[in-house]
């Protein structure tokens, strides 16, 4: 047992819930009480998800988002408008903007801001990919979009200057979200305002 009684299966699950963002020790230690007050059955199946997903779930060829075919939904809908690519910097947040059902175009995800303090750099993100795709000459707007803190604003002015000698309409959101806010949790009506609300870089 550890110093706070746990026996050690019981810590190695704490550990692991630690593993995730925004989980503190006590938040942790809740999620594995909370694992292990499960029937077996419930459990198993739980652990079960973990695994398939993991196995099954990849980033779609096109637009980066996660799917667990060769591309996702949405670039394989015909319907979407693939001129006009929204760039986001999770794939919740893609979730977040087609909550409001009136953005009609594509997504690129980024998985991640450029942030030196945590040692992460453009070559970490799919910023490459997005320059090939927006190369290839078909796309007539790209939409940064961003958290509106320090990290997503030095991401999307990195990212605008590297798409404007391609000859691409950058636009970046107006933003009702305030300064430091996150995407995945703004409501529908902020978040279709905003898009509306675009102005170009």
């Amino acid at each position: 047992m550890d110093a706070e009684g746990f026996a050690a299966p019981v810590e190695e699950l704490i550990e692991y819930f630690m593993r995730l963002p925004g989980i503190g020790r006590k938040s942790a230690q809740r999620l594995a009480f909370s694992v292990l007050s499960m029937d077996r059955a419930t459990a198993e199946g739980f652990a079960a998800a973990i695994l398939g997903a993991k196995r099954s779930v990849n980033r779609c060829k096109i637009c980066q988002n996660l799917t667990d075919g060769e591309t996702c939904r949405i670039c394989s809908n015909p319907v979407r408008d693939k001129g006009v690519v929204c760039v986001v910097a999770e794939p919740a947040d893609v979730s977040a903007i087609e909550r409001t059902r009136e953005y009609r175009g594509v997504y690129h995800v980024l998985h991640g801001v450029i942030s030196p303090m945590n040692r992460v750099g453009p070559e970490d993100l799919t910023v490459r990919d997005l320059v090939l795709r927006v190369g290839e000459g078909n796309i007539r707007e790209v939409i940064m979009a961003t958290d509106p803190d320090t990290t997503g604003e030095t991401t999307a002015v990195f990212v605008a200057n590297l798409l404007k000698p391609l000859g691409v309409k950058v636009t970046r959101l107006a933003y009702g979200v305030p300064v430091g806010g996150h995407l995945e949790f703004a409501d529908e009506v902020t978040l279709l305002r905003a898009i509306e609300g675009r102005r170009e870089l």
